[in-house]
């Protein structure tokens, strides 16, 4: 759960930090807008994915459900910089399916927190295995990291990208490019 009058109290110990006064006019509210930015960026927090992934639905295609081009936003755990991008996940059923939005929400679950690109990945694919029981599960991330484009080497439009698989996915060289032919559209 975040606490509002902590971070409140650190963005003010901030500002004074870099040298700011805090009593200027554009900086009055700003303590307590950061604090309500927080709590909406950092909700995964208090979030689980099985919220979104424990209503499934019997269904007879146990072939690979995709579901790309998911945008999401998250913060650098190394930098509390954002990082930003495209998800895509996919899974194998085992008998059941999960709505599809289940699979974007399970997505800003792991986001909507301090975070790095290779552990997202992984803790989607985990939920995917762990609370849908599919066969098999991959996620693609691919995402611009600010602390890569706005400090440090200073490279913007560079991406990173992330492959994580589980499962039959890990096992079977021709489902992955299945899933790699399905996100170009062939």
């Amino acid at each position: 759960m975040v606490n509002k009058d902590k971070i409140k109290e650190a963005v003010t110990l901030l500002l004074e930090g870099i040298g700011e006064d805090i009593h200027r006019e554009g900086l009055k509210d700003t303590p307590d807008r950061i604090a309500r930015m927080y709590e909406e960026i950092f909700a995964g927090m208090d979030e689980k994915s099985k919220e979104h992934l424990s209503k499934t639905f019997r269904a007879g295609n146990n072939e690979i459900v995709l579901e790309k081009d998911i945008t999401f936003y998250s913060m650098c755990e190394h930098h509390l910089m954002p990082f930003y991008g495209k998800a895509h996940v996919a899974y194998i059923p085992d008998g059941r399916v999960v709505g599809l939005s289940k699979l974007a929400r399970t997505v800003e679950v792991y986001a909507r927190r301090l975070q790095i690109q290779e552990q997202m990945g992984a803790q989607i694919a985990d939920a995917l295995m762990e609370e849908l029981g599919a066969k098999g599960a991959m996620v693609m991330i691919e995402a611009e990291h600010m602390c890569m484009t706005m400090r440090g080497i200073k490279k913007p439009g560079s991406k990173t990208v992330t492959i994580v698989t589980r499962g039959i996915f890990a096992e079977d060289e021709k489902l992955q490019n299945s899933f790699y032919h399905m996100l170009q559209g062939t």
